[in-house]
């Protein structure tokens, strides 16, 4: 099977659309059609063994539309590999890994030459429909003038007056009208073949009411000709007030005016996708031959050296080889704080070096850059047809041979009735042209087109208009916690000191020293947390690994036995006979603590200083900053919230019961979790599944709506039907707001095109008129249909003002961030990847004679010698980056009084731990002679 798109030429409605995909879903072999009215382009997977190409584009050809394959037209005419590029082929380098044709046609130059073709095409279109608007209503004016204008009162010349002159006004009126039509004459050519074909559409509705107004108007001459002709002036005054011209002129320039604001407004839905794809650069500088050399972005190679300097956009994907920056990825991931880079990082196209110079090398070009993914997937979105599109599709496909038959029958029963052939002649142009297929056809794909494209500004990737549908109704979403609720990277949550005779800061320098020789996730989170607070470790000798069990080493001249409670228990077992006491208060000490922890979901790592149980670092998958505010508000939306874990239940219960999740299916096989999914669905509840594992795919796969976390696997991310650029579960509240958000406007949309149909329709045929003698004149009903198109397209752009409401307060609203300063630096550590929830502090209190314990998450702490801590919050406007960070820092340091200062860009605080008493003035004048704002101060 083959998937193939082609630019599509003619259409003009929903009708069109309807026609097109009716004709190409007969062809043999074609298993799915998608037409988008919105971009002119077709989408069709079809047997490439049962049919061809060519053959798709003449079936399309024959109902009176244009079709071309958008692989042979190579985006616009990229079709050689150095066009444009300036040089010979093969001279792309100089070192023999660049082959010829290595230019222009880089994948890197389809998403921007078919998007500027794209443009091109519909600027064209606009263009020449502004012509004919101008020229329309040019000559409308004086036709007008010369119809009407006695009637309004205006001074018309004599010749133009009266019965005498009636021939000469007619005349007059056919010339005008004459140039009006030809001009117009697009809405002749589609409309009438569409009608031969018998596809007709919409322009087939004008051309037959325009048609008629006009031929009746010269068969009103030709009577009055004979009237003139035979002296029979009774004839020529009523024929005189019987023309049709200004109808006819007037249908066609109004049915413009609505086109013309229609595609202008649809240009705007775009703009998202439009936005996205100016972010790419057009030039890097790569290094070849030791060569910088500036080139088209879209020559880059992977594998190429590529030079950032600071001010400079990234060209395309790849990993920073020496040096670092501060790179903006606002416009990819929605981060709005730059992040720093160093050698090793990912960096990613379209995002903005703030700061700092390095070079990197190229991994993903071209069309496999994440700019251009994103692109390629919003613009596929918003081509694809949402399920609530269904109803409207197969009404536009009939609506026209409806209204046809409607205006036959309405002029039948008005000649029936006894009405003069004009009146019932006017009520049947007047329900050809105010039925406006338009309406309901673009009820669903503007608003489709809008909300993928905002997503998109929120770093919310939606795969298709299904997706985005399915996502609003919704009432149970399923959490996977490892990566997805937690952060996948294990941090150090307590550190409990068990052997009076240390201090906090010597046992987690030892214990990190021990652990320094093992590769063990664990062992590197107490690496980490000592790294964190600039603890100097001691060197570590005889470093040994007990399979199993942990680790042993000689620290400062002790003997350290670090691992689990099973390694304890056998440290235990093997202490000499006269230290059966101790030996028992230590396995006592141990089990009651691992418990402790294990309730808490941590895993305790013990340990043993020569024989004794010296203390326990309890390590935990860290819980994200916004995994708490965003359960909250999935709540506050009335979804069930379900946690999906292979962790045991103890420890599943406990993040449950922290997060006050609802449901926790735990002890859950890799394999096990798409049958929790199927079960869930078969109890009725429609389930969106949050995930970011290899082995979350099946799971991802069988939910209505499955959401891949950014970070996660590739393979994860292929089987998602929506994918969130950063990490952030609130980034899902986002989706599933706009989703509720877009369905809205596009039952809105539907509602009103079916009541203006509904109610039009018959108000045109004349039903109002035997009770109230009112009837709509052609010349409103054209502009009603105008009208209800444009208000239609302009209802849905309404959507680009949507506005994250939730999660925007709710970002780590929950978060307490306790941090104690480094006192051999003076600067205070930064401990960003533990969590504000299960933040970890290094300092001490005495709970009782044998235990010192590490106090988490309390606003006031003793410090060293047991005085009592005091700590304050300032909101600080203004800061951009590490550096405003630093300089905040610095200057709250200096401050007399203060202990040691975190500062926050992603709340944009500044937490100060105060050792005696310090006014908010002094705080804030400290921190706005460094060049910030403080917006509020409070004391913790």
């Amino acid at each position: 099977m083959k998937t193939e798109k082609y630019n599509i030429t003619g259409m003009t409605c929903a009708a069109c659309q309807a026609n097109i995909t009716r004709c190409v879903s007969k062809l043999n072999g074609v298993t799915d059609v998608s037409v988008s009215l919105l971009s002119n382009q077709m989408s069709v997977t079809y047997d490439e063994t049962a049919l061809t190409s060519a053959q798709i584009e003449a079936a399309v050809d024959k109902i009176g539309y244009g079709a071309a394959s958008m692989e042979r037209t190579a985006y616009g005419g990229h079709t050689s590999g150095n066009s444009g590029a300036g040089c010979e082929p093969g001279a792309a380098g100089t070192d023999g890994r660049y082959p010829p044709g290595a230019g222009g046609s880089a994948p890197g130059g389809d998403f921007r030459s078919e998007w500027q073709s794209r443009k091109q095409r519909s600027e064209a279109a606009q263009k020449e429909m502004k012509h004919r608007l101008i020229t329309s209503i040019v000559l409308l004016i004086p036709l007008m003038y010369v119809a009407m204008g006695h009637m309004l009162g205006l001074p018309v010349p004599s010749i133009f007056i009266g019965t005498d002159n009636a021939l000469v006004n007619a005349l007059t009126q056919l010339l005008i009208t004459i140039p009006i039509l030809l001009v117009n004459r697009h809405f002749y050519q589609t409309g009438f073949k569409a009608l031969i074909r018998r596809a007709p559409n919409m322009d087939s509705l004008v051309a037959i009411g325009s048609s008629a107004s006009f031929l009746y108007g010269i068969f009103s001459m030709f009577r009055m000709a004979y009237g003139f002709g035979h002296g029979d002036m009774a004839v020529v005054h009523q024929y005189a007030h019987e023309l049709y011209f200004e109808s006819a002129a007037m249908i066609l320039t109004l049915v413009t005016v609505g086109k013309f604001l229609e595609a202008r407004s649809k240009a705007k839905t775009s703009d998202a996708l439009g936005k996205l794809v100016d972010l790419a650069p057009k030039t890097a500088v790569v290094v070849r031959g030791g060569v910088e050399q500036t080139i088209p972005a879209e020559q880059v190679l992977a594998g190429d050296i590529v030079v950032i300097r600071p001010g400079e956009s990234i060209p395309v994907d790849g990993v920073i080889l020496e040096g670092n920056g501060y790179v903006d990825q606002a416009a990819i991931t929605g981060e709005s704080i730059p992040v720093e880079k160093q050698a090793g990082d990912m960096v990613i196209s379209a995002s903005i070096n703030k700061n700092g110079t390095f070079r990197f090398q190229a991994s993903r070009v071209g069309g496999d850059t994440t700019l251009a993914q994103i692109i390629r997937l919003v613009d596929e979105a918003g081509n694809t047809k949402a399920p609530i599109a269904r109803l409207a599709d197969k009404v536009s496909g009939i609506f026209v041979p409806i209204v046809i038959t409607i205006a036959v029958i309405t002029a039948a029963v008005w000649l029936i009735a006894g009405k003069p052939f004009e009146f019932a002649l006017s009520c049947a142009i007047a329900v050809l042209v105010i039925s406006c297929p338009c309406a309901l056809g673009l009820a669903t794909p503007v608003a489709i087109m809008v909300g993928t494209g905002k997503a998109a500004e929120y770093g919310i990737l939606i795969k298709s208009a299904q997706s985005l549908e399915l996502l609003h109704s919704i009432d149970t979403i399923v959490l996977d916690k490892t990566g997805t609720i937690t952060s996948g990277h294990p941090s150090v949550t307590d550190v409990l000191v068990l052997d009076k005779s240390l201090d906090t800061r010597v046992f987690l320098a030892e214990a990190a020293a021990a652990e320094t020789g093992s590769e063990h996730p664990l062992a590197e989170a107490v690496v980490e947390k000592a790294a964190a607070f600039g603890l100097t470790l001691p060197a570590a000798s005889d470093f040994a690994t007990v399979p199993g069990r942990g680790v042993t080493a000689q620290v400062n001249g002790h003997l350290y036995h670090a691992g689990n409670l099973a390694y304890v228990e056998e440290i235990g077992r093997q202490a000499p006979k006269e230290d059966e006491p101790d030996k028992e208060s230590l396995l006592i000490q141990a089990q009651q603590k691992a418990d402790e922890l294990a309730s808490q979901g941590k895993t305790p790592l013990f340990f043993v200083r020569d024989g004794r149980l010296a203390g326990i670092i309890a390590v935990a998958d860290t819980i994200r900053e916004t995994s708490r505010s965003a359960i909250q508000n999935f709540r506050k939306m009335g979804l069930h919230v379900v946690m999906l874990t292979g962790d045991n239940k103890r420890t599943a219960e406990a993040i449950r019961a922290e997060l006050g999740i609802e449901e926790v299916i735990s002890d859950v096989l890799p394999t096990e979790k798409e049958a929790c999914i199927r079960s869930l669905q078969e109890k009725g509840r429609r389930v969106a599944m949050v995930g970011d594992g290899i082995n979350d795919a099946p799971a991802l796969t069988r939910a209505d709506v499955g959401i891949a976390i950014g970070a996660g696997t590739d393979i994860a991310i292929d089987s998602a039907d929506v994918v969130l650029m950063k990490d952030s579960l609130n980034d899902v509240v986002t989706a599933i707001d706009l989703s509720r958000s877009v369905v809205r406007n596009i039952r809105m949309n539907l509602f009103w095109a079916f009541f203006y149909n509904i109610l039009g329709i018959p108000i045109a045929a004349g039903v109002l008129y035997p009770a109230f003698e009112l009837r709509l004149s052609p010349m409103l009903g054209s502009a009603a249909m105008s009208l209800s198109s444009v208000c239609v397209v302009t209802n849905a752009l309404r959507l680009r003002f949507f506005k994250d409401k939730r999660t925007g307060a709710a970002i780590g609203s929950d978060a307490k961030r306790v941090k104690t300063p480094d006192t051999n630096s003076g600067m205070t550590p930064d401990a960003k990847q533990v969590s504000p929830v299960m933040a970890a502090e290094v300092t001490t209190s005495v709970q009782d004679a044998d235990m010192d314990i590490l106090i988490n998450g309390c606003d006031c702490q003793p410090d060293q010698k047991g005085q009592i801590v005091m700590k304050k919050v300032l909101v600080v406007e203004g800061m951009m980056c590490g550096h405003c960070k630093m300089h905040v820092e610095k200057a709250l340091d200096a401050v007399d009084g203060v202990s040691g200062a975190v500062v926050s860009l992603e709340n944009k605080t500044a937490e100060v731990t105060l050792s005696k008493d310090v006014a908010d003035d002094v705080l804030t004048a400290a921190i706005t002679e460094a060049g910030y704002t403080v917006l509020s101060c409070e004391t913790k």
